[in-house]
């Protein structure tokens, strides 16, 4: 998908209270940009790491700049979890994402206590799909997912397993936004997620990890990687 036109360099001085990011401009002036990402950020929240803001000129918005980019070993990283969904959807809708070519797709579906991103449905089966953004790389190089305890995807695995149990298809897609060849629970930071992930994909639970091509102008889905659990 493409992104917004006519991003403004900057690097990054701090991100701080999650949703804000302190970024010094090529002039040397100073802009507080909004920071779309609830987790921690980590290898790309960096001091020093180049950004690319958009700047929106709705008079309501608190913050005019959003952060959307952060080059993070020499390759652009889409740290925007509110466009993750947005490219999934894209590449769902253009067949891009094999297996699930000629679905429909409707986004935000209510499902037990929690709204799933994506209900699939096909004349053979319904799927429930949920996206995860991924910008964090363990030490042996494999991307994982998540970069903080998460409560909230816990309790996304625990409806795809219910789902699943009920007779739908469940998938968990992991979007990843690094150079990674394969994925994997991030057990150092979550070991509950891990174990809770390992439970769902023995009860039915499909897992896709999808690299990104990303550039000043788009991110795109590239490539399936490998899922190590």
């Amino acid at each position: 998908m493409k992104l917004p036109e006519n991003m403004i360099p900057g690097r990054l001085l701090r991100r701080y209270k999650r949703f804000f990011a302190d970024v010094e401009l090529a002039d040397g002036s100073m802009v507080t940009a909004h920071t779309p990402n609830t987790g921690s950020m980590q290898q790309c929240a960096v001091p020093g790491h180049e950004v690319l803001l958009s700047r929106s000129d709705n008079p309501k918005r608190k913050l005019a700049y959003t952060l959307e980019l952060i080059r993070v070993d020499n390759r652009w990283v889409d740290t925007n979890t509110h466009r993750a969904n947005r490219v999934v959807e894209e590449g769902l809708r253009t067949g891009t994402v094999s297996g699930l070519a000629g679905y429909s797709v409707q986004p935000e579906f209510r499902f037990g206590d929690s709204r799933i991103d994506f209900m699939l449905e096909s004349k053979n089966d319904k799927v429930l799909l949920e996206v995860k953004n991924v910008t964090l790389i363990d030490d042996s190089g494999r991307a994982c997912f998540p970069d903080a305890v998460t409560v909230r995807g816990q309790k996304h695995l625990r409806e795809l397993m219910a789902g699943v149990e009920q007779g739908w298809r469940g998938i968990m897609f992991y979007l990843v936004q690094r150079s990674a060849e394969t994925f994997a629970p991030a057990d150092h930071i979550d070991p509950e997620y891990g174990k809770l992930l390992r439970r769902a994909v023995a009860a039915g639970v499909e897992v896709i990890a999808m690299r990104t091509v990303i550039s000043p102008e788009s991110v795109q889905l590239e490539r399936v990687i490998d899922v190590e659990l």
